[in-house]
């Protein structure tokens, strides 16, 4: 995302007509491994339709806010965009960071849509690269990549052209498309809109049937970015129902509530999504800057501090809370009711105050245990897992303690709310994890740093 400027004029041109037609047709598509397009849909990989309810989050200015992706999911999202740089703007992130990235989503259960953010607005900011770079930084990381077809999108490049000669945008895109192809990534491949995401001219929704022909696979997605170029509900509906009526995917893969160059129907665009049955990325989580603050969902990374906008986003009409369904990929179903979303400011203690009426069941009385175990290192620094079981009865919540016997520190938590007391540490299950059956288990996990020596705590489990 960055500042766009309003073109008059933009959404009422005429449609080219032969130009947002059915894909054409041609020589059969390799099979798409992974997450794949069918029609207008995005399929798992387990065949099953996913839809993304998410946010951007701009892990390559903050990488020190590494938690933010379990803040994320937390509220109750299934998918998240993940700002990345090529190094020809901002500082690379190599393959070893992406990779923890993409771990990290993965213990999440978070489907991670990856971005490189440094084309932004080519050809009218001249400090831009274009989307041959990008597509080398892919390939030039492509083994952080590779296997991790059902959990990865692939977002080529961020709003690859601004204003200026973005027509170039057509062969451009089909390059990358080729090139990724032919340098073996068969993941989903992402293409956002130019005109600084906004399509005001219409270049990808009059192109995007050949752009999807282009790839073997097609197993390519159109991202169209809605800030004040989309202001009325006519404008959303139809630019999302003409993809629609073509037959091929479209996801907003960014959106705010306001903008500096015009007020975006946020309300309409929510409702538009959830009607035809696409995702949608809300832009983003937190530290924006440059005038448009007003555009992050928490204050100062702070989940429990939910903006104007992130309430919206995830408690609103239409919003991630309501409508959000994880991915089945990691083994889950789909609900059938919306998943509950945690509280935002976490209890450190069990409540003291009696509920004033009693439960209508009387509480599961089981026991549970918990195993420690590390799951991979690095220099000072080391990842852990922390599987939960249930004993003969089923439970309705957990509390894993133990305490730290070298001086390890947490760097960052997953899947439990976990606090700390000097070295004693407290583990207690999220909303979405706590209920085990009889035998089940439920795992979380951290990433921690030790002095030296990393010797393994003794571990304590209690059901609640």
């Amino acid at each position: 995302m960055r500042l766009r400027k309003r073109w008059l004029g933009g959404l009422a041109a005429a449609v080219v007509a032969a130009g947002l037609g059915l894909a054409a047709t041609g020589q059969p598509a390799a099979a798409a491994v992974g997450i794949k397009v069918s029609g207008t849909q995005i399929l798992e990989g387990n065949g099953n339709p996913f839809v993304m309810r998410g946010v951007n989050h701009a892990h390559t200015w903050y990488a020190d806010r590494f938690s933010s992706l379990a803040d994320i999911k937390a509220l109750g999202a299934n998918t998240v965009r993940v700002v990345l740089s090529t190094g020809d703007r901002w500082t690379k992130n190599d393959a070893a960071d992406v990779s923890r990235v993409i771990a990290e989503c993965k213990r999440l259960r978070l489907i991670c849509v990856l971005e490189a953010h440094d084309t932004t607005g080519y050809g009218e900011d001249a400090a831009a690269t274009t989307l041959a770079k990008a597509t080398d930084y892919w390939i030039g990381i492509k083994s952080a990549l590779d296997g991790q077809e059902n959990y990865v999108v692939l977002n080529i490049g961020n709003e690859p052209y601004g204003n200026t000669n973005a027509t170039g945008w057509v062969a451009d895109t089909k390059s990358a498309i080729s090139r990724l192809r032919a340098a073996g990534f068969a993941h989903a491949l992402m293409v956002d809109a130019p005109n600084w995401g906004q399509d005001w001219q219409f270049i990808m929704r009059d192109n995007a049937a050949s752009v999807f022909a282009s790839d073997p696979q097609r197993n390519t997605i159109f991202s169209i970015h809605m800030y004040g170029v989309f202001d009325t509900a006519a404008e959303i509906s139809d630019y999302v129902g003409r993809f629609q009526t073509a037959g091929l995917p479209l996801v907003i893969g960014e959106f705010g509530h306001n903008h500096s160059d015009g007020n975006p129907d946020e309300d309409a665009i929510l409702a538009t999504a959830q009607a035809r049955g696409i995702g949608y990325l809300g832009w983003s989580w937190s530290g924006n800057g440059g005038g448009v603050e007003y555009l992050d969902m928490v204050t100062g990374f702070n989940p429990a501090a939910l903006t104007s906008w992130g309430t919206r986003l995830f408690n609103g009409t239409n919003g991630i809370k309501a409508t959000a369904r994880e991915a089945t990929i990691y083994g889950g179903t789909t609900p059938t009711t919306p998943p509950t979303t945690p509280p935002t400011t976490p209890p450190t203690t069990p409540p003291t105050t009696p509920p004033t009426t009693p439960p209508t069941t009387p509480p599961a009385t089981g026991a549970c245990t918990a195993a420690y175990a590390v799951t991979g290192s690095w220099g000072s620094g080391f990842q852990g897992e922390v599987k939960v079981t249930a004993g003969a009865a089923a439970i309705r919540g957990w509390t894993v303690t133990w305490t730290w016997p070298s001086g390890q520190q947490f760097s960052n938590t997953w899947n439990a709310t976990v606090t700390t007391n000097g070295s004693a540490v407290t583990a207690r299950n999220m909303s979405y994890n706590g209920n085990l059956g009889a035998g089940a288990s439920t795992s979380w996990g951290f990433t921690a740093s030790n002095a030296g020596t990393n010797t393994a705590p003794t571990v304590s489990c209690a059901a609640a």
